[in-house]
């Protein structure tokens, strides 16, 4: 039945202007718009909304990823504009927080946004 539907994806956070600034500024995506809910953005043609939701709390998975190309140089970026990537102890990261799936080669990145959601980058092998 949704086979053919475009998806929307959703981002909650508590502080809805702190975290426009990180979508906006930070990761520079391109916003379609807001409203009294949310603000709008383009994911490569995936409508995502930023909603606010009072008093919330970000779970411990991962909420939003991209697949880049270059995941090496999307770290650095990211690190350049003062967001660190995650490290999980015992999981066998870089020193940039990069993980390498053994089987595959494919490789992913997570770090957060200013409400502790986790984000990903993934560089398919």
């Amino acid at each position: 039945m949704l086979g053919q539907a475009k998806p929307v994806c959703f981002v909650l956070t508590s502080d809805i202007a702190r975290a426009r600034g990180f979508y906006t500024y930070t990761l520079g995506l391109t916003e379609t718009g807001d409203d009294p809910y949310a603000v709008s953005y383009d994911l490569a043609g995936t409508l995502m909304r930023l909603t606010s939701v009072e008093g919330h709390q970000a779970g411990p998975h991962t909420v939003l990823g991209w697949q880049v190309a270059d995941i090496a140089a999307a770290v650095d970026a990211l690190a350049e504009k003062g967001v660190p990537c995650a490290v999980y102890e015992g999981f066998g990261q870089d020193a940039r927080g990069i993980w390498t799936d053994p089987g595959s080669g494919t490789k992913i990145a997570w770090f957060f946004d200013p409400d502790g959601n986790n984000l990903s980058l993934t560089q398919f092998g």
